[in-house]
């Protein structure tokens, strides 16, 4: 390795590990200036990482023979940006609606050599929030729309976990990929979780957000079913490829992913369970009803088992919440029997004679598994770097296809691998802290007329809940912004500041 060649790798790790200390510094910063100052910082190391990384790739090569044309894009990005940050700045309740409507939209790009799924607008939606939250905290307004809360365990837990994947990543035999998943993924994702929880929300507000949320669920299972009718799927090579040759056929709506499209669906219709659970109007339970009968008509067609497991646990921790699970043993020992029974009926492809056989009616997942246990019991303390799993296991297992693994489609054992014990207990820190905020003070929803903030943090616990259970069995847990989403509207709502935001219209209730 040439010094030149040396020293750019050296900058690029310095940045990356700045870009995750400005991540932590907008949570613990002790004044309201220089949480936005480091907000800035992170926000601006972000394109410089993946210009820098990206150098050779034919899309920046492509700017780099074409000035014009990257002074073009380089302005109608400024232009955006601004218009959003001036925008957020008088309406800052718009940013948890902008938020919520960007969350699902993945556009594939080339990005070194592979695809990548980038969620372009809700990166323009972190870049224009965190230019009008700074801008508040330097030229304040007489009418703050933004309220500064101390940061509470599950932040701490979040910012210990980028820091140390961003210090992981400097000994990683993948340094490249490290670096996408902070800059693609952890540092815009930490910006809109401080931008949620700094917005005054309200109840209406909340409820726009979810109701919002239903309705992009509802389209987008409508195009799944336009795919199911027509046999066409709007991208994802690798998924029309497979459609040609299995017995079923699988849908991806708008989502790259089968299966992050089949948990979107999963996580709302977790949260139309809970409005099913405590209804109070019949004309309510009808329309849930029949919303939660097609949302569950497009889960199917997505044949994503990760969705369906999802699904019934985020389902089974409501019913833990409405009803006292002890004082109701014969039902669940009937539903459990009832899971065995299903599971031996419809289990006839499932053949676990051998570890091949396993392997592959688990869809190749068993090896994978299996191949990073065996990662970790190698360097159990350390592990082989951050983002370093897919090249270390293609390398070990004498795998030639760069798509045959990318991750082991099990989080803990993915993140076991490359950052062995130290990083495995920082991700448990984050899920554990994470349980505990979501499910503290749930226990008087057992009531047949709880109040609507409850019912809202019952759905938000049940959903990460959900999606922690997804991740068991996929991938992507802080690679996916809804978890963040998700923990972000669980610290408002376990505040005990009463919810606020827009001028509530005439004859509304106040907020919760």
């Amino acid at each position: 390795m040439g010094a030149p060649l040396a020293l750019a790798q050296a900058i690029e790790g310095l940045g990356v590990v700045a870009a995750a200390v400005a991540v932590a510094g907008k949570f613990v910063l002790p004044s309201p200036r220089g949480r936005a100052a480091a907000a800035l910082l992170a926000l601006a190391l972000m394109p410089l990482l993946v210009v820098s990384e990206l150098w050779d790739s034919e899309q920046i090569r492509h700017f780099r023979d074409h000035p014009g044309q990257a002074v073009g894009a380089a302005f109608a990005t400024a232009v955006v940006v601004g218009a959003l940050a001036v925008i957020i700045r008088h309406r800052a309740w718009l940013l948890p609606l902008m938020t919520v409507a960007a969350l699902p939209v993945r556009i594939p790009l080339e990005s070194g050599g592979a695809t990548a799924n980038l969620l372009l607008p809700l990166y323009a939606v972190a870049a224009g929030g965190v230019v009008a939250y700074a801008w508040e905290r330097i030229r304040p307004a007489g009418d703050d729309a933004w309220v500064e809360r101390r940061a509470g365990p599950v932040e701490l837990a979040l910012s210990a976990f980028v820091v140390l994947y961003a210090l992981q990543s400097l000994y990683s035999s993948d340094f490249e990929q490290a670096l996408k998943n902070v800059a693609f993924f952890y540092v815009p994702f930490a910006l809109v979780l401080k931008l949620l929880v700094s917005v005054r929300w309200s109840r209406r507000l909340v409820l726009q957000c979810f109701l919002l949320a239903v309705g992009l669920a509802v389209v987008f299972v409508g195009i799944g079913f336009w795919e199911y009718a027509t046999r066409q799927l709007f991208w994802n090579r690798k998924v029309i490829e497979s459609n040609q040759f299995e017995s079923y056929f699988r849908v991806n709506s708008l989502f790259f992913d089968p299966n992050i499209y089949g948990r979107f669906l999963a996580i709302v219709m977790v949260g139309l369970a809970s409005t099913l659970l405590w209804a109070r109007r019949q004309r309510d339970v009808l329309l849930t009803a029949a919303l939660l009968a097609l949302l569950w008509g497009g889960l199917v067609l997505t044949f994503s088992q990760s969705s369906f497991a999802a699904l019934l646990v985020g389902l089974a921790a409501l019913a833990a919440l409405r009803w006292n699970p002890f004082r109701h043993r014969l039902l669940l020992v009937l539903a459990a029997a009832a899971v065995v029974a299903g599971a031996v009926l419809f289990a006839d492809d499932l053949d676990i004679t051998s570890k091949n056989a396993v392997h592959r009616s688990s869809s190749g997942r068993f090896k994978l598994v299996s191949g990073g246990l065996d990662m970790f019991a190698d360097r159990p303390v350390w592990g082989f770097g951050a983002g370093s799993f897919a090249e270390r296991y293609r390398e070990r297992e004498r795998v030639g296809s760069p798509q045959a693994a990318t991750a082991s489609h099990t989080t803990p054992v993915t993140v076991a691998a490359e950052q062995g014990i130290v990083g495995l207990a920082a991700y448990l820190l984050v899920v554990g802290t994470g349980l505990r905020l979501l499910f503290s003070g749930l226990g008087p929803l057992r009531g047949r007329d709880p109040p609507p903030r409850l019912v809202t943090r019952a759905f938000v616990a049940a959903g990460f809940v959900a999606l922690v259970t997804h991740t068991l069995l996929y991938a992507s847990f802080l690679e996916d912004p809804i978890a963040w989403t998700l923990i972000g509207l669980g610290i408002v709502l376990a505040g005990p500041e009463p919810l606020r935001g827009p001028p509530e219209p005439p004859g509304a209730e106040p907020g919760a």
